[in-house]
C-alpha cells in the first residue's frame, strides 16, 4: 500500500464538491481550521456551482477532481460535502498521473465511492469530516484529522460494547458508508475485504434496508474472508409501520454472530460530530477485551 506523503506547513489542500452543492459560505470555519494548521487552501471550481442537487454537471465535478489530482502544488483533496452523487463522476476520471505522485483524499459517506476506487489502486486514503463538518466538529474529529495528514500517530481506545466480539487481529483497514459499498458491489470501484478490517456506517436508512444490505454481502462471502468488523455509527435510522423488530446494532450483530473474528460496536465516526478519522489502506491492529477496544495505526 502506497502512502501519499504527509502535509508539512506550507503545503497546499485543495476543497472541492463531488457531489450535493454548496456555496463557498458554510467552508470558511473549514478554511480557517487550514490556515491554523500553516496549510494554504485552494476553493474548486465545482463550489457554488448548482445542477438541482448537485454541485455542477457530472463532467464539472470531474474536472475540478481531474485539475488537482494533476496539480503537483495541491497536496490533499478535501471533499466539501457528501449526498450523493461521486458514483456518477468516477468513472470520468484518468487516475494515471496519481497512481505515480499520490496524495490524500479525504472525506466520508459518499466519498466512499473513491475511498474504495484508490484503496483498489494501493493508495491510503483518509475517512475524516467533510469541509462543511468542521463548524460542528467536535476537537477529536479535527485533532485526529490533523493527525492523520501530518504523519502522527493514531491510536484509539474504545469503551467497551455489550455486542463487541473479543479477539486480536491485524490487517488493512477499508470499508466506508454501507449503502455506497453495497452500491458499488460487482463494479471497478469495489473494495476487496479479503484479509482485510471492515469499517461500516450509514444513515438515514430504514432497518430493513441495513438487513437487506449486510445479507448481500454475507451471502457473498464477505465475512467469512474478513479479520475484524469496526461499527461506527448507524444513525436516524427509520423504521415502517410494522416494526422491523430489531435496531441497526442487533442487525449487525444477529448476522456477523457466527464468525469468529473481533467485533467492535459504537466507534466515534460516520454521520456524528465526533467522526474522527480513519486511514484506508493502513495496517492496523485491533484488540477487542472486556475493559474496550483498542485500535492502532501501525
Amino acid at each position: 500500500m502506497k502512502i501519499p506523503p504527509y502535509l508539512t506547513k506550507g503545503d497546499t489542500v485543495g476543497i472541492l464538491a463531488t457531489a450535493r452543492k454548496i456555496d463557498h459560505e458554510p467552508l470558511e470555519p473549514a478554511i480557517a481550521l487550514l490556515k491554523s494548521w500553516g496549510l494554504n487552501v485552494v476553493i474548486g471550481k465545482t463550489i457554488g456551482l448548482d445542477n438541482n442537487q448537485l454541485a455542477g454537471a457530472d463532467w464539472q465535478r470531474a474536472t475540478d477532481f481531474q485539475q488537482m489530482m494533476d496539480n503537483p502544488a495541491i497536496k490533499a483533496i478535501w471533499c466539501a460535502k457528501g449526498g450523493y452523487g461521486t458514483v456518477r463522476m468516477v468513472d470520468r476520471l484518468d487516475f494515471t498521473n496519481f497512481k505515480k505522485h499520490p496524495k490524500w483524499f479525504i472525506g466520508f459517506s459518499d466519498a466512499t465511492v473513491l475511498h474504495s476506487h484508490i484503496n483498489n489502486m494501493d493508495i491510503a486514503t483518509i475517512h475524516g469530516i467533510m469541509a462543511a463538518s468542521v463548524a460542528h466538529a467536535t476537537d477529536a474529529a479535527k485533532q485526529t484529522l490533523h493527525k492523520a495528514l501530518f504523519g502522527e500517530k493514531i491510536i484509539y481506545d474504545i469503551p467497551p460494547h455489550t455486542f463487541n466480539k473479543m479477539g486480536k487481529s491485524s490487517g488493512e483497514l477499508v470499508g466506508g458508508n454501507l449503502s455506497v459499498l453495497f452500491s458499488i458491489v460487482g463494479s471497478e470501484s469495489e473494495i476487496d475485504y479479503k484479509g482485510k478490517i471492515l469499517f461500516i456506517e450509514d444513515l438515514d436508512e430504514y432497518l430493513y434496508h441495513i438487513d437487506r444490505m449486510l445479507m448481500n454481502l454475507e451471502r457473498n462471502g464477505y465475512f467469512k474472508d474478513i479479520k475484524g468488523i469496526i461499527i461506527g455509527g448507524f444513525t436516524k435510522m427509520r423504521d415502517n409501520d410494522i416494526p422491523w423488530g430489531h435496531n441497526a446494532l442487533e442487525i449487525i450483530q444477529d448476522i456477523s454472530k457466527e464468525y469468529n473474528i473481533p467485533i467492535c460496536f459504537n466507534f466515534p465516526a460516520g454521520h456524528i460530530q465526533d467522526n474522527r478519522a480513519l486511514v484506508f489502506g493502513k495496517e492496523i491492529i485491533m484488540e477487542v477485551t472486556a475493559t474496550g477496544t483498542k485500535i492502532t495505526f501501525k
